[in-house]
């Protein structure tokens, strides 16, 4: 079983959704084997990846950075999240109470912990706060992790 995390921007607009979906449905379909997917389950990419893990039958496990982590993410992504961490094989919840860039970091890392491959739906720019997509994919890099970097042509961020 090859065990991917993701790592991601949020809040992508509908146009570089829908690419960004495409190219995660691609970079799935060379993995033969069984996938295990690992994400924090935000809106944007984490969330679009775990759909496309799941539809491969693939099992899902979810970190949660924080008690209060489903309050900072946009209203209109709750049900989606509700639902994806209700398929979770397992859900890993840590310690911290409120969702800050500390504890966004911390999963990060505890993902890494447990994956074979980092796929980054990233720009390559610099992350915008620390614990950002940039932050994580320098993480991985430094474990000497496999890194997929998905930024496909015609993608924007906002």
């Amino acid at each position: 079983m090859i065990r991917i995390a993701v790592s991601g921007h949020r809040g992508l607009p509908e146009k570089t959704a829908v690419l960004v979906d495409r190219a995660i449905c691609e970079a799935l379909a060379e993995y033969l084997q069984d996938i295990s997917g690992l994400s924090y389950l935000a809106d944007g990419a984490d969330q679009i990846f775990a759909r496309r893990v799941l539809d491969l039958g693939g099992a899902r496990k979810a970190v949660i950075p924080a008690k209060a982590y489903r309050d900072g993410l946009p209203s209109e992504c709750h049900a989606a999240y509700d639902e994806l961490l209700g398929r979770a094989v397992r859900a890993h919840r840590l310690d911290f109470v409120e969702s800050t860039s500390e504890s966004h970091m911390t999963a990060s890392a505890r993902m890494l912990d447990d994956a074979d491959v980092l796929f980054a739906v990233w720009d390559g720019q610099p992350a915008r706060g620390y614990g950002g997509t940039a932050d994580v994919v320098a993480e991985a890099r430094g474990r000497e992790m496999s890194v997929r970097v998905i930024w496909p042509e015609g993608a924007r961020r906002d």
